[in-house]
């Protein structure tokens, strides 16, 4: 007899760094149910994104593919072919609930049913988009809080990205789908096996918990940015001309300061980790849901995010610089009864090896043409050598003016990165270093080890190029056919 194909859940928050999961270190935080998914699971404590920015890293996880050979390499850039189109072929139901970030934002992607949540504070592209958060919203007669309203305090710019949420608690973004999803697993009979994405907005600025969470975390000591005039005076011209930048433009709300107080960078840091917990809450609630249902022993779960936030570190606010801060993030898989549980595992990988790990759950082959790699040896408790070196690209976005375009290579020991028509560079070593505050890139004594990793991207692109060249079909569709099925 065959056995039932596993339901899958997977579970995605926007912009949270690796050190925000007490299980996985972060003494600061409060977060036991991701806590029971780690106990439960199996955690890779070394897992980077393809690319340091949302849509871009979104794009390659869902594909499969690399940005530069999928092509899309900014937020903003159109995006909606999906390995998700072959779970529905393979039978099963396909949802999302919450943010998938698809351009369009109401793509079908390959999924049956979407409920779409962007953005907290959409305002480059999709500004006028009315997506489900802000029909329930309107229901209620209330508009959500986002910069026009921010502009509007008098400490606006002192606040960088902090604010509470004073609208009623339920409807904040990730109360919201974490109401939405129980609400789906409560309501919708499903014969087929299941396929959830659910993709918590947070903790994306603007960093707006409640106000008792907000005070909770206040209250307690958190780990706060240690940035020296030297770092600064040394970083790279594209992250001094980023810094400038994002004090001239309030991008998601942060009105980022070249030199925040103490006190500024207590209230942005307490108020994201309050948002982590909020988010645990509701991974707590949809834990109870499936639970309910009665099929946990046959549901794999994944947690993890899209990529992670500087909070000040390296006096940089955000994302797109591909320090560790930004590239690394958590990754658990959940599953007791298939993968032995608690365990960590240190290989290098990448966040976009989820998507041939889940075909192969659901007995599809993955198309050989993929970039990504399968993760199941490391989960079966096979040999698994990981990655050797990991990659990260972004080009053409709105914060990066002083680069057209970067790509990071990291192998266990170093990193660099590589700014395209550029003399300057990054390079650190992270054994020696590993907060990443010395630029070792004009440093003769390590011109080996920075030939050695420019060797390796090209290596990188020669091998992508190879390895996809027949691959552009399954990408970009031929003209005519709709792309968003």
């Amino acid at each position: 007899m065959t056995e039932p194909k596993p339901d899958i859940v997977f579970i995605i928050t926007d912009q949270q760094r690796y050190d925000t999961i007490a299980a996985l270190g972060a003494s600061h935080m409060d977060t036991p149910n991701i806590d029971r998914l780690v106990r439960n699971g199996v955690s890779f404590e070394q897992c980077h994104v393809t690319a340091p920015s949302c849509v871009p890293c979104r794009a390659s996880l869902f594909t499969g593919y690399y940005p530069h050979t999928n092509g899309v390499l900014a937020n903003g850039q159109p995006w909606s072919k999906t390995w998700v189109t072959e779970l529905a072929r393979a039978g099963y139901h396909c949802v999302n609930i919450g943010k998938m970030h698809t351009i369009p934002y109401d793509a079908k992607a390959g999924f049956h049913e979407r409920y779409v949540v962007e953005n907290k504070d959409r305002y480059m592209e999709g500004r006028w988009f009315f997506d489900e958060w802000d029909k329930a919203l309107a229901s209620h007669g209330l508009k959500k809080q986002q910069r026009e309203s921010y502009r509007k305090f008098p400490d606006y710019k002192d606040r960088l990205g902090a604010f509470t949420w004073d609208l009623p608690p339920a409807l904040q973004s990730d109360n919201f789908i974490g109401e939405t999803t129980c609400w789906w697993l409560e309501t919708k009979p499903v014969e087929k096996p299941l396929f959830l994405t659910v993709g918590f907005p947070g903790p994306h600025p603007p960093y707006d918990p409640t106000p008792e969470m907000a005070e909770k975390y206040m209250a307690r000591d958190v780990p706060l940015p240690e940035v020296s005039d030297e770092e600064l005076a040394a970083l790279a011209g594209p992250w001094i001309a980023k810094r400038e930048h994002d004090v001239e433009v309030d991008h998601d709300s942060v009105a980022w300061k070249l030199k925040p107080t103490e006190a500024e960078l207590k209230r942005m840091r307490s108020f994201y980790y309050a948002n982590m917990e909020m988010i645990d809450t509701q991974v707590g609630r949809i834990l109870d849901a499936l639970e309910a249902r009665g099929n946990m022993e046959n549901t794999i779960i994944i947690f993890t995010s899209d990529h992670g936030d500087n909070l000040g570190d390296h006096g940089l606010s955000q994302k797109w610089a591909p320090y560790d801060q930004v590239t690394r993030v958590p990754m658990i898989i959940s599953a007791p009864g298939r993968f032995d549980g608690g365990r960590s595992l240190s290989q290098m990988v990448q966040l976009f090896d989820l998507g041939p790990t889940i075909l192969e759950w659901a007995g599809v082959v993955p198309d050989p043409t993929f970039e990504a790699i399968s993760l199941n040896p490391a989960l079966r408790g096979e040999a698994f050598a990981g990655r050797s070196h990991v990659f990260c690209e972004q080009a053409g976005d709105v914060n990066m003016t002083g680069a057209s375009y970067l790509t990071m290579v990291r192998s266990e020991t170093h990193k660099l990165v590589h700014f395209r028509g550029s003399d300057e560079g990054q390079l650190f070593d992270l054994v020696a270093d590993p907060g990443e505050r010395v630029n070792l890139w004009s440093d003769p004594a390590h011109a080996p080890v920075k030939q050695a990793l420019l060797n390796e991207l090209l290596e990188f692109h020669i091998e992508s190029t190879m390895h996809t060249r027949n691959a552009r079909h399954l990408i970009v569709s031929p003209p005519g056919e709709d792309a968003w099925q």
